[in-house]
């Protein structure tokens, strides 16, 4: 029940309740839980949560005994309703089939100990342990030194920790504990309520006490021992209807009843005192008989009243009776004032000094991390929803503050803001895209670099005609030297011309040539194109580009000289709004950061509410920084348009469209100075590409050239020594072989004499005969076609050749001022070395620089273009 405690102070020597705690009977949670975790997750998680089951098993056999010290209790009491909140959420235990059944809690009621409750659930049992952790609190409070004001303070705090727990249990365990047909009274939402008015007055009376002791005025005394009446009162009406009324012993009631008058009539007592000294002697009459008559009629209901109630009350009617009789006497000699009726008078001022502690944050078990490996499906489910309606939050105002940094953008930009300010100051800006483009340019080496690169071009080509020269000059010598020897030897000499055998090769070389002769007026275009546009590319060589630009002037005159106040009005507007736009990235990163910090499945593991409640609970949370967020784009919209409106009269005054029409015209000729670089810089670079890749083929045919030269030689030597051979009569066995002439055979070979002179005569035949294929002993490419033509038909190679007009290397739609070459491999029926006549064996070009198709080297002159189609580019015409 109740245990009395009894002190003194200078108004009353008082006595308070403590409530006695619930008894329990043993109950095994270790062995039914862990056969949980193995049947529904694995034998492995159950292992795993073995310390935590052994912890939860500890605390409830903890709370089966008494308790060592009151501190150590209560934080017993309180890990204890925390595991069971974790429990709650992961452990169904109930009488279905299919939960965990096995577990039945046992629990007698604190007030009539013969009464007890017996459940399946894990309801009686949470709220059992916080009606516990309410007594523990209360026992506490009247633990302490109540004679002193720290024992007083002390007491005020556990009475006022004593009333957050029965509060608790009234709003989150009362009801549920006491559905079904076992359940106790001392659990119920009522003795809870009843419990919690108790407590508070108990705290109340403590600060009552303190404030007597500290001398305070009659005035202050009175509110705060109203307030102990009220509390008491409202424990007193509690207790005095069903369904408590006939639960509680009538020391019980009769302990409210008399606290209730004992602090009302020390609220007159008080008061009295107050309005004595204001002279307001009848209120003051009428309160006085107002207390003695509450004294008086609770007299009558004490039986079983604690001895000290009665003495204190007894003192208190004997102050209040000599009060009333002095202020009698007064107002009968001197105020005769009417005495008001006390059903008349206002109610006695109150306040309270105390109020039930917030135990949420107390009891709180999102942060312990027994069984956080256990996650059932439920509350998966429900964190994910809570996540959806959280990143809706976020992608929602993450957009607003977006939109609003795109509107102060595009509004600034149709403004010309802040690009006239900093032109008014001389710091004028290019748009970044053609400051980039500027500034590629002049890594480039600007407009003065094309005048280098020119010059490379000329030495390419001053090498490629050198190259040119001297491959006709290899062919020509050959040739000579050829027609020399058939000169001298007249018939005798009957190899094949020079001519018929290089023909392929004059005519690549005539293509050459006319390659770069149209090169060559590709060049002197591109230089005088340099010479013609230089003065307009020169703006490109500017040093910062900006200087380049035309500058903001102030007005010539002015009528009232405000000028510099306008222009500081429109700064310190727009030093607003980027102070703005910083707020906003700063509440995006807000956002950020408690969405990544936003974490309630601990809550929701231990939440034995609605989910619902707590989405609104936790979503709350995001309020402050969504209305953060709307403010920020309203001043953002009002600061606008002020600064539109700034913005118009600094344009008129500085005369804004003139100086945006200059710098337009600068814009637009620095964009036409970066694009004719431009052009001119691709066609130069075409035109390098074009030389080197030249260069190679003339190199290329110069080898073939020269490889020709060399196997001609060759043969020869070899057959200038068998004419000299047939001409001293001289004959050898090697004839056969070389089958080129007929002479008598030798003795003793008339077979092979007569086969030699059949292939002489059909060798000879074949070369008579025009229509039937010969095969030359060298064998060319053939001509190969341009891959992107460039040059028109009416160019004539410098090089003659009557017989076969070479294709034109260039068309005239191409955007390329230069030829491209390409070559094709020979015919797969034609050797690179064929012999030079029938029977003859060259060692040079049949096993040494013999090829096989497919193995020549790559044509270094059909590298494709890297240059826009000619809608781009134009620049070269046909000429």
């Amino acid at each position: 029940m109740a245990a009395p405690s009894p002190s003194s102070s200078s108004a009353t020597a008082n006595i308070m309740l403590a409530i006695f705690e619930k008894k329990t009977v043993t109950v095994d949670l270790y062995r039914p839980l862990r056969q949980y975790i193995a049947f529904t997750y694995s034998e492995r998680e159950a292992q795993n949560l073995e310390d935590d089951l052994l912890a939860l098993k500890q605390m409830r056999s903890d709370l089966e005994r008494p308790a060592d010290s009151l501190p150590a209790r209560r934080d017993l009491l309180q890990s204890y309703f925390k595991a069971l909140c974790l429990v709650e959420s992961r452990f169904p235990i109930s009488p279905d089939r299919d939960h965990i059944n096995s577990i039945t809690f046992t629990w007698y009621d604190a007030f009539k100990q013969k009464q007890k409750a017996a459940q399946q659930n894990i309801h009686l049992e949470k709220a059992a342990v916080l009606f516990n952790l309410g007594a523990v609190y209360s026992q506490l409070g009247l633990s302490y030194d109540r004679s002193s004001v720290d024992g007083r303070r002390q007491a005020v705090q556990a009475f006022i920790a004593a009333a957050g727990a029965f509060a608790f249990l009234r709003d989150n365990a009362a009801m549920k504990a006491s559905i079904g047909s076992s359940t106790t009274l001392d659990v119920s939402v009522e003795c809870a309520g009843m419990l919690e008015r108790l407590m508070l007055a108990q705290a109340q009376e403590c600060v009552f006490e303190n404030t007597i002791a500290k001398g305070s005025t009659p005035m202050v005394c009175t509110k705060i021992a109203r307030q102990v009446g009220l509390y008491y009162e409202e424990a007193f009406a509690a207790l005095n209807v069903a369904p408590l009324n006939q639960h509680f012993d009538r020391t019980w009631i009769s302990h409210v009843q008399l606290k209730a008058a004992l602090f009302y009539g020390e609220a007159c007592y008080r008061y009295s005192i107050e309005l004595h000294q204001k002279e307001e002697i009848a209120e003051e009459i009428a309160r006085l008989k107002s207390g003695i008559s509450a004294l008086s009629e609770a007299k009558k209901s004490s039986k079983g009243a604690a001895a000290q109630i009665l003495e204190a009350i007894t003192k208190l009617e004997t102050n209040l009776n000599r009060n009333l009789e002095r202020a009698v006497k007064e107002n009968d000699r001197v105020y005769l004032m009417r005495v008001p009726s006390p059903s008349t008078l206002p109610p006695i001022p109150a306040f309270s000094m105390v109020k039930s502690m917030v135990m949420n944050d107390v009891l709180d078990a999102s942060k312990e991390r027994m069984f956080s490996s256990l996650v059932p499906d439920s509350s998966a489910k429900a964190l994910s929803r809570y996540t959806e309606m959280v990143d809706d939050i976020i992608r929602t105002q993450a957009e607003k503050l977006q939109q609003g940094s795109e509107l102060a953008r595009v509004r600034l930009k149709d403004m010309d803001l802040p690009d006239s300010i900093l032109a008014l100051e001389g710091n004028a800006a290019l748009p970044t895209d053609l400051k980039e483009d500027v500034e590629a340019v002049q890594i480039c080496g600007g407009p003065a670099g094309l005048e280098a690169e020119l010059g490379q071009l000329m030495d390419l080509r001053r090498v490629n005609q050198e190259l040119l020269v001297q491959t006709e000059e290899l062919l020509q010598k050959e040739a000579r030297e050829d027609a020399q020897f058939r000169s001298q030897f007249g018939t005798r000499w009957t190899r094949p011309q020079s001519s018929t055998l290089t023909k392929n090769l004059q005519d690549r070389l005539n293509r050459f040539a006319a390659n770069l002769k149209q090169a060559s007026e590709s060049d002197a275009r591109i230089d005088r194109s340099v010479k013609e546009h230089m003065a307009l590319m020169s703006i490109l060589d500017c040093r910062p580009i900006e200087s380049a630009l035309p500058t903001l002037a102030r007005p010539i005159m002015s009528l009232d000289a405000n000028e510099d106040a306008i222009v500081g009005a429109l700064k310190q507007s727009l030093r607003q709004l980027e102070t703005l736009g910083t707020q906003r990235a700063g509440l995006e990163d807000m956002l950020k950061e408690m969405k990544r910090k936003d974490d309630i499945l601990p809550k929701l593991m231990t939440s034995t509410g609605s989910y619902e409640d707590l989405f609104r609970k936790e979503i709350a949370k995001y309020d402050n920084i969504c209305e953060d967020i709307a403010q920020n784009i309203e001043a953002q919209e009002q600061l606008l348009l002020q600064i539109q409106a700034q913005n118009d009269e600094f344009a008129a005054i500085f005369n804004l469209e003139d100086y945006k029409a200059s710098r337009e015209k600068s814009y637009k000729q620095i964009a036409a100075a970066i694009a004719k670089f431009r052009e001119i810089k691709e066609n130069i670079n075409e035109g390098l590409k074009f030389y080197v890749t030249l260069q190679d083929a003339i190199t290329n045919i110069k080898q073939q050239c020269s490889d020709f030269a060399m196997t001609r030689n060759i043969q020869c030597r070899e057959m200038i020594e068998d004419v000299q051979r047939q001409m001293a009569g001289l004959s050898f066995q090697d004839g056969k072989n070389n089958g080129a002439y007929s002479y008598p055979p030798p003795a003793g070979q008339p077979h092979q004499t007569q086969r030699a002179t059949s292939q002489q005569q059909t060798e000879a035949v074949n070369m008579t005969n025009p229509s039937r294929p010969q095969a030359p002993y060298y064998q060319p490419p053939p001509p190969e076609q341009p891959a992107m033509p460039g040059y028109p038909h009416s160019l004539h190679p410098p090089y003659g050749s009557t017989t076969q007009q070479p294709p034109p290397p260039y068309h005239v739609a191409g955007p390329s001022p230069y030829p491209q070459q390409a070559q094709q491999q020979p015919p797969p029926s034609h050797e690179y070395g064929q012999p030079a006549y029938p029977g003859w064996r060259g060692p040079y070009y049949n096993n040494a620089h013999a090829q096989q198709p497919g193995s020549l080297p790559r044509p270094p002159y059909t590298i494709p273009g890297s240059y826009p189609p000619p809608h781009q580019s134009g620049y070269y015409k046909q000429q």
